[in-house]
């Protein structure tokens, strides 16, 4: 993921409102930081997904929340070539496992294997977590003048990026308010097709009179928004909100069905509301 943005930035950005600075190698690891102008926010997009590590004798071991279901596909490579079975579940020992015809390197990731479906309504692929988020950040690198985007890893299992590049926008920008652009969950509460989702709370509670800003500057651009209340669940921003900088912070993104799952499943009206609501936001805070 970090190489394909880096290209896509390089062949795409002479058509652009503004020429983008980058950061990127090794004091950011496998992160990316983009400035457009002179930025007042920061979009925090994780490229990172969930997944498996292989363990021994093609034992499996979740990287993050993982759906798990009997008879999915995994795939991926290893010293002796590519990797695709499906999945097992042994409910007496509480093990996962591949059905693969050899012993996989342990330490190999596997994935679910993508099934893309593109229908007039919806999208449906595994890992649209987060690969919804990187698009709209990408579609907002064609038109806007001024914003940072932050490409950052390891936000499924636990984190640990975020707060070195919390540090570095800070105090090379002096940016303290930021958006998470990344895909939540439909519920009882939240409908697809509905527009995008506002989160007023996860976990983490973020500053309320930030994100009544947010609310009402949604509301007077007519934007088609939902707002999300929940007691579960977390995001760069839990990583932000525990830092030793100033930082405001809201999620804000397009709902999916089937989560963490080799069909999750986002509808287009949704991912449409997600692109106009951070144009104006980048425009507007």
């Amino acid at each position: 993921m970090k190489q394909f943005i880096l290209d896509y930035i390089e062949q795409n950005n002479r058509g652009w409102n503004s020429k983008p600075e980058i950061f990127s190698g090794e004091d950011f690891q496998d992160c990316i930081v983009v400035a457009f102008g002179k930025p007042r926010t920061a979009v925090f997009v994780h490229m990172d997904s969930i997944g498996f590590t292989a363990r021994y004798n093609n034992e499996i071991i979740p990287i993050g929340g993982p759906d798990v279901e009997e008879g999915y596909i995994l795939t991926g490579k290893d010293s002796k070539g590519k990797i695709e079975g499906p999945l097992k579940i042994d409910e007496q020992h509480r093990k996962l496992s591949i059905d693969f015809e050899r012993i996989i390197d342990p330490g190999t990731e596997l994935t679910f294997k993508p099934f893309f479906k593109d229908t007039y309504t919806s999208l449906e692929c595994c890992y649209l977590d987060n690969r919804l988020g990187v698009y709209v950040a990408l579609k907002l690198f064609e038109t806007i003048e001024n914003g940072l985007f932050i490409f950052s890893c390891w936000e499924e299992h636990g984190g640990g990026s975020v707060p070195y590049l919390a540090k570095f926008i800070y105090e090379k920008y002096k940016v303290k308010q930021a958006l998470i652009a990344d895909i939540t969950w439909v519920t009882e509460g939240v409908h697809p097709g509905e527009g995008v989702v506002i989160s007023l709370r996860d976990k983490s509670i973020p500053r309320r009179s930030y994100v009544d800003k947010i609310i009402e500057i949604a509301r007077k651009k007519n934007i088609k928004y939902q707002l999300e209340v929940e007691a579960s669940g977390g995001s760069d921003g839990k990583e932000l909100q525990a830092s030793p900088y100033p930082f405001d912070w809201c999620f804000i993104g397009a709902a999916e069905d089937n989560v963490h799952s080799p069909k999750e499943t986002v509808d287009k009206k949704d991912l449409l509301s997600m692109i106009e609501i951070y144009n104006v936001l980048l425009e507007e805070l």
